[in-house]
């Protein structure tokens, strides 16, 4: 009956001309009911995709969607084609747009630029939650512009697999032995793996792949560092399971809007030039510290004795908004109360400070190399215990 009551609370607050973020906030900060797409919906709400005037939702949707599609025309299906035709005629490629010519603007050497920064997403995106066969299997809405049959040009899958053949081989002529792992010894991330759905399917991975690809090319300053896949993992898993069918056909574009929005906030975490000043990373690890030791000064002192650095377990915590110590539905439960924090990742501060006091005994108790083992691989996977404490926490200020 209470989660009925919590459904019916949301459809109120969701239910208003204009929605009442303070309310909407204070409900999603306990959790947001599965049911009915209310996550995806509030959670494109707290990360400002959506206004909070409902009658702008349809047209806002369909102008962003349309974005993201011309984004993709530009950014892959172009060059794509540009590839293929190249194939065709190959004499009327001028020298000025040769693959081999230096001249830094020439589209070609943007090209081999990309081509470096996809591998590093290729090699990421594939790994995504191994224990989940979700990001494996074949989405219900693979993209039509870009898997159309009647496509000669190159998409993003066959870029990966032409680069990576040709590195292949080069590794292997240039010192006559392989210095690449053997082809029969393949890992798990090698060509194998593209063999699997048939043509005209697209995995999930491969659709995070494209969002992230997009965003690199966007945002170029900080394009892709390694990480930002398990920033859009959970979102694109939550988009891409709403119950509401209209919507999870756009699970690519919306994630693409939310990614970048959660990015603007957290992208300081990525960039380590920005490692050491106000909104850095290291001054957020300090402020863990800080925290602790208000809460908790014997715990504080004990680490520092042991000269266990808040680098060392909470660089990660942070960066990655604990998408790395959980499992993905817990992951999800965390963010619905990190997203509806006003105070944007205040809360994280003291999820983290929770965490540890959580094992204060162990802590207190062990030596370094456990209590190592401890954070690197943290012990308790109730997240409502660690939320519940997290808001003590703020309650006790």
């Amino acid at each position: 009956a209470s989660l009925l009551l919590r459904i019916a609370d949301f459809q109120e607050v969701l239910g208003e001309p204009t929605v009442a973020l303070t309310k909407l906030r204070a409900l999603c900060f306990s959790g947001i009911p599965f049911d009915g797409g209310l996550r995806c919906l509030c959670w494109k709400i707290l990360l400002n995709y959506l206004p909070l005037e409902k009658a702008l939702w349809s047209s806002l949707l369909k102008k962003q969607r349309d974005l993201y599609s011309q984004f993709l025309k530009e950014m892959i299906i172009q060059p794509g084609i540009a590839k293929a035709n190249l194939g065709v005629s190959r004499e009327d490629v001028t020298l000025e747009d040769h693959p081999l010519n230096p001249n830094p603007d020439s589209r070609w050497n943007t090209y081999f630029k990309d081509n470096e920064v996809l591998l590093q997403i290729d090699k990421d995106v594939r790994r995504l939650y191994p224990d989940m066969a979700f990001f494996q299997r074949p989405t219900d809405y693979p993209c039509l512009l870009i898997l159309d049959p009647q496509n000669e040009f190159e998409t993003l899958r066959k870029r990966v697999e032409q680069t990576t053949l040709k590195s292949q081989t080069v590794a292997r002529n240039r010192s006559g032995v392989t210095n690449v792992s053997s082809p029969l010894k393949t890992t798990p991330n090698s060509l194998s793996e593209y063999e699997v759905l048939p043509n005209g399917c697209e995995a999930h991975w491969e659709v995070v792949e494209r969002i992230l690809f997009i965003y690199a090319k966007l945002n170029p300053g900080i394009a892709y560092v390694q990480g930002m896949n398990e920033i859009v993992g959970p979102l694109y898993y939550t988009f891409a399971t709403d119950p509401n069918s209209e919507w999870k056909e756009h699970a690519e574009a919306d994630t693409f809007f939310c990614f970048t929005n959660l990015m603007a906030e957290i992208r300081d975490n990525f960039i380590k030039s920005l490692d050491d000043s106000q909104c850095g990373i290291t001054y957020k690890m300090e402020k863990v510290y800080s925290t602790l030791k208000e809460k908790d000064v014997e715990l504080y002192l004990k680490l520092q004795e042991q000269n266990i650095k808040p680098q060392f377990f909470a660089f990660r915590w942070l960066t990655l908004l604990l998408s790395q110590e959980f499992l993905l539905p817990d992951v999800i439960r965390i963010w619905d109360s990190l997203f509806a924090d006003d105070k944007r990742f205040d809360f994280l501060l003291l999820v983290c400070c929770a965490m540890l006091t959580l094992i204060r005994d162990q802590l207190l108790e062990g030596d370094f190399t456990l209590n190592m083992r401890l954070l690197q691989d943290y012990p308790i996977s109730d997240v409502h215990l660690i939320l519940k404490k997290a808001k003590e926490l703020q309650d006790s200020k």
